[in-house]
């Protein structure tokens, strides 16, 4: 086909390049789209009425003209706008509405055209403008290769009545894709504003207060544990509240009917237990005054519930322990002065004890007060390497958690052990060895046996006058009930036998 096209008249190539036509024309997204079916049988039904070789339905653009459809022509999807029939039939004027050639070589609009004087070599035309939103896009025509004397009126007609039926068509397609393409973003945003509601644990509601129906989400529905798929009614939601709790709930929404306010309360869910923060607002009154809707939210607080607790309790243990610790503190100071009037001497021994309380303390505050590990209590005194590599210490046993008070009592108990250790016993020597083993009973009572035995240290006797050391390591665990310490100052090294009960929770 020769390319080489004479330009389009000035007022054919105006129309042509009017930008609210090109506008119109892009808003359709069709060009270069797939094959279309109905349309494809309109150029059929146009084909047959005029009893033509070719029937196209066409849309004209700046510089080509595309086939939507195309009926007699094998391969050929588009030409150029300035060789196109079709461009000249969009500027017709509006009192015209068929451009109709019934021998193009003896038109002098197109006798030159490359189409007329090339393939397909055509002579007849006729063409009637597809007309969408106001703007002529491009037409259905009908083509021969043989010219025609005349065309019945009649024909001239129905080709106006197809062009009508395809500017429907068009307008129809346009407007189902673009409520496609507008219900899919709704769909996206439904779905991303439910996931955000779902990541939030917030369930959102809708009250219709005439019918008392409720509209609400997946997730209101789980925090009430309501029927997945049922009609939800006020009285269901009331129900799946917390007894308690409801007259609250009810007194609230009470409030926002009568007096405008917001609905805020907080509320239990009676299946789940969980805490809900309810928020509510009448959107929609009556022309009395009377509501007809009401809209809100309810959010699982439960986690921060129980965060709230939990520092709620937190603050009173640590309260109750910062008070038996003053005064476990203020005991240790009274008798540690009494045993070591040196000011030298005190700080001394007074410090060791005070650091083995405040290590403990930090042990328990890192852990919510909630226990420590009787390897670390061990740590404490023996060093972190204790198990792998000991310093003349022999320990056997399996870890395990101790309460508290147990683990405060402990500390004072080993500290005490090994300052004697290092200063009369085992370890004030060359090859004293300090065993530690212990087991867990579970019969009858659950509880831990501890055995300290010293050996290879310098002979023992059981002094005449009970220190303070003694004293401490006998009444550290006083404030654990059951408990018990031993001390047998054998001469062949010192024993500590030290039994406590553990909650049997913990096994």
């Amino acid at each position: 086909m020769n390319d080489s096209n004479p330009p389009l008249p000035e007022d054919v190539r105006k129309v042509v390049d009017d930008p609210a036509r090109l506008d119109a024309l892009a808003a359709l997204d069709v060009m270069d789209s797939a094959p279309d079916a109905d349309f494809e049988r309109l150029s059929r039904v146009a084909a047959h009425i005029f009893g033509s070789e070719v029937a196209l339905v066409t849309l004209v653009d700046k510089d080509r003209q595309w086939f939507r459809a195309c009926f007699g022509i094998e391969g050929l999807t588009e030409t150029s706008t300035e060789s196109a029939f079709c461009a000249r039939t969009i500027a017709l004027p509006s009192d015209e509405d068929t451009l109709v050639v019934l021998d193009a070589t003896k038109d002098p609009r197109f006798a030159e055209n490359p189409l007329v004087t090339g393939w397909p070599g055509i002579r007849f035309y006729a063409g009637a403008a597809i007309v969408v939103g106001g703007q002529k896009l491009g037409s259905v025509c009908v083509i021969d290769t043989k010219p025609r004397a005349s065309l019945d009126p009649g024909l001239e007609v129905q080709l106006v009545d197809l062009a009508g039926l395809a500017s429907t068509l068009f307008e129809l397609k346009n407007e189902a894709r673009v409520r496609a393409r507008t219900a899919a973003a709704l769909m996206r945003e439904e779905w991303r504003h439910a996931l955000t509601l779902e990541a939030g644990k917030v369930g959102s509601w809708v009250w219709d207060v005439r019918t008392g129906e409720v509209t609400c989400n997946d997730m209101f529905r789980r925090m009430y544990d309501l029927p997945e798929s049922a009609i939800i009614h006020i009285g269901d939601v009331l129900a799946a509240t917390h007894e308690a709790d409801r007259a609250l709930v009810q007194a609230g929404i009470d409030a926002s009917f009568s007096d405008g306010v917001d609905f805020s309360t907080e509320a239990r869910a009676a299946n789940t237990g969980r805490w809900l923060t309810m928020r509510g607002r009448v959107y929609q009154r009556d022309a009395d005054g009377k509501p007809l809707v009401m809209m809100g939210a309810s959010i699982d607080i439960s986690e921060s519930k129980q965060t709230a607790e939990h520092t709620r309790l937190l603050l009173r243990e640590l309260n109750h322990r910062v008070k038996n610790t003053l005064a476990m503190i203020q005991s240790v100071a009274r008798q540690t002065i009494r045993q070591n009037p040196d000011p030298k001497d005190f700080i001394e021994a007074f410090s060791g004890r005070l650091r083995t309380i405040s290590d403990a303390h930090v042990l328990l505050a890192d852990r919510d007060w909630t226990g420590v590990q009787l390897f670390e209590v061990i740590a404490s005194q023996l060093g972190p390497k204790f198990r792998t590599q000991p310093d003349r210490a022999e320990v056997h046993g399996d870890d395990v958690m101790l309460p508290a008070d147990h683990a405060v009592g402990l500390g004072l108990i080993l500290h005490e052990l090994t300052t004697n250790a290092h200063r009369y016993g085992a370890w004030s020597g060359q090859q004293g060895v300090v065993n530690i083993d212990w087991r867990i009973q579970t019969a009858p009572v659950r509880g831990l046996a501890l055995t300290w035995r010293e050996e290879g240290g310098p002979e023992v006797s059981k002094p005449d006058e009970i220190g303070l050391g003694t004293r401490l390591i006998e009444r550290s665990l006083a404030k654990v009930l059951d408990s018990e310490v031993k001390l047998d100052f054998a001469p062949d090294g010192v024993t500590a036998k030290i039994w406590m009960p553990l909650p049997t929770e913990q096994i």
